[in-house]
């Protein structure tokens, strides 16, 4: 029996000349157009089969141009997309997302919000009851200061299969643990919650980070939520401004050899094949 195909649970791509994306910033690296064709030969290279792509503009919009994408591209399995939580129709959108096999969650850029308890304050609760009904995923995209109102989300709706992106965010440029390390904890103890190993090298100094300065952070997270409750993933191309979809990936392999061969291919494939109910 063959093993499960590498699966990269979190990127991106994005056209600016249809969206606009105003977290990255005038004169940004990453304001040119990434798409599959850029993607496509650094998967080999990097020993991944698969793909899930994750909204990066907060549009219903992108969300459906990034499912037709998918439709035409052999790698993706599934998308990620937005809608507006707030909405009193978005049971509707939702609906009509989901007649596309590739729809498998949603995402709001929590950590662009002014206020860190926006996602339990600001009415969106409602639409992420939509989502737990449906049975589809949410993906927390959260930094530090968001961290103590994810367990009161996931009070609100505890059957939401929900994932932590890019471990949190912590500080690891400072070496910084806290107050991320006490929060993660009680996420981790949150029966089902998932959490992505992704996005931590612009996290680092990002010319001159080293695995080294990642260790410890992945010890914690793989101490805390165990190797059948992480999935990796590279946040290309926002990875870019601190290494190469390559590096990333293979910094992931070194920081995880400790794992025995059935728990990296959970890491690295079962955990986000099952959570995102991949067709893989």
């Amino acid at each position: 029996m063959s093993a499960p195909p590498a699966i990269d649970s979190h990127h991106h791509f994005w056209d600016l000349d249809k969206f606009d994306y105003p977290w990255m910033g005038e004169g940004s690296p990453l304001a040119v157009t990434f798409g599959p064709d850029q993607l496509r030969p650094l998967l080999k290279k990097a020993e991944v089969e698969k793909t899930v792509i994750v909204q990066a503009a907060s549009s219903v919009e992108e969300t459906r141009w990034l499912l037709e994408t998918a439709e035409k591209t052999d790698f993706v399995a599934g998308v990620v997309g937005w809608v507006d939580l707030k909405d009193p129709a978005v049971g509707d959108t939702l609906d009509d997302l989901a007649k596309s096999p590739y729809f498998k969650g949603v995402r709001h850029i929590w950590e662009g919000e002014e206020d860190p308890s926006w996602l339990l304050t600001s009415g969106a609760l409602d639409g992420l009851r939509e989502v737990e009904r449906r049975g589809l995923c949410y993906d927390f995209l959260v930094r530090p200061p968001n961290l103590p109102y994810v367990p009161q989300i996931m009070r609100e709706v505890p059957r939401l299969r929900a994932v932590i992106d890019h471990i949190g965010k912590p500080l690891i440029k400072d070496g910084v643990t806290e107050p991320w390390l006490s929060g993660m904890r009680k996420i981790a103890s949150i029966n089902g919650m998932r959490c992505k190993v992704s996005g931590m090298v612009t996290e680092a100094d990002h010319r001159n980070w080293t695995a080294a300065d990642l260790r410890p952070y992945v010890h914690h997270i793989l101490g805390m939520f165990g190797y059948d409750r992480i999935m990796f993933g590279t946040d290309w191309p926002v990875c870019t401004l601190a290494a190469t979809y390559e590096k990333v990936a293979a910094t992931a392999r070194e920081l995880l050899s400790s794992l025995r061969p059935y728990e990296k291919e959970a890491v690295f494939g079962g955990v986000a094949r099952d959570f995102y109910r991949l067709d893989v």
